[in-house]
């Protein structure tokens, strides 16, 4: 009899025990306590943010959007590139460009500008069927679409980090690409997801072994890249080969928050927007009504492996839910939602 009930007992002590752990490491648990020094504003009229870049010559904004909750109901995903003045104190959305093709779905972006002083934007795209990498250049303010960049080991592309006006650097967010099996990869906290380099001509797969690889961006000199792993809570940073495009793993940094997207300042700051309570963002992403926390956090490298990390902004999702970017420009701090109709314009102190 007792063994019988010790069989019986132990496969639900395992998916108890199973559940806490989940709940504990996706910050279920978690105090809230709502944090910034200095003031923000909603800038509306710009549906699901969720990526944006600063022009480092022109302090111009540029911002990804795309209503992803009409996507995953169906709908056209309405996506647009808008331009965001930051030379104005209160400047509103411009809007540069709602295609190419007829749905199109902008993810992450990336500006590169090359010492010439010629700019290209590049910008991943889900629309029309099928995943790919579109390149714009950016001429007198203007976005002019120049291609688009498919291939078969692009499959789940999610951001992007350019390194010339045709080279880049793209992470695919899931190994597995069937919704059941994208559900028991996050779920599982599998590492199955990877970064993948154009080099103008190919695709190649140049690092793996990744939980949901989100954001990605490159130091200022070009000799580090940084990578998110949302499930794995933590930033990952390599060693690169700039001539070969090839990637060394050198580093990880856990942060107990689950990473999205990376900017980076003009000091080589890494300033990372992040979700402290994942499974709060997966109600949110389903139910507008339930909050998602928002956070961003700002990483100072103080040697080659040692850093520190300060959490600029908190907040429990009643003034921006889901935060996916926070990008700087002097005491200018842009946050961008995944699915809110609105980003916020931030006056640090």
């Amino acid at each position: 009899m007792k063994k019988k009930t010790f069989i019986i007992a132990l496969p639900l002590v395992l998916i108890l025990g199973w559940v806490f752990q989940l709940l504990w490491s996706a910050g279920q648990f978690k105090t809230i306590s709502p944090y910034f020094k200095g003031t923000c504003r909603q800038v509306e009229g710009v549906v699901g943010g969720e990526d944006i870049t600063i022009h480092p010559k022109t302090n111009i904004a540029y911002i990804s959007a795309c209503d992803r909750r009409s996507v995953e109901n169906g709908g056209p995903g309405k996506g647009a590139v808008y331009a965001y003045d930051l030379n104005q104190a209160s400047p509103e959305p411009v809007l540069l460009t709602n295609g190419p093709g007829k749905d199109f779905q902008p993810h992450g972006l990336s500006l590169y500008v090359g010492p010439e002083g010629r700019a290209s934007l590049f910008v991943v795209n889900h629309g029309d069927g099928q995943d790919a990498v579109e390149v714009f250049d950016l001429i007198s303010g203007k976005l002019s679409h120049r291609k688009t960049i498919t291939g078969p080991l692009l499959l789940s592309p999610n951001d992007l980090v350019a390194v010339g006006h045709d080279r880049f650097y793209v992470t695919n967010d899931h190994g597995w690409y069937t919704p059941v099996k994208k559900a028991l990869e996050e779920y599982l906290k599998l590492r199955l997801s990877n970064i993948l380099y154009f080099d103008g001509n190919a695709f190649s797969k140049v690092a793996g072994g990744i939980g949901y690889a989100n954001g990605i961006n490159v130091s200022p000199d070009g000799k580090k890249l940084y990578v998110a792993g949302v499930t794995e809570k933590a930033l990952h940073y390599y060693d690169r080969n700039i001539e070969k495009g090839s990637l060394t793993l050198r580093g990880t940094i856990p942060l107990e928050s689950g990473p999205d997207n990376i900017e980076i300042d003009s000091k080589g700051g890494l300033w990372v927007a992040a979700h402290p309570q994942l499974l709060h963002f997966v109600s949110h992403s389903k139910d507008p009504e339930k909050l998602s926390p928002s956070q961003v956090l700002h990483l100072t490298f103080t040697g080659d492996d040692t850093w520190e990390i300060e959490e600029v902004f908190l907040n429990k999702g009643d003034l921006l839910s889901g935060s996916a970017v926070g990008a700087v420009s002097g005491n200018r701090l842009l946050i961008g939602p995944v699915f809110d109709p609105c980003f916020l314009d931030c006056q640090m102190q």
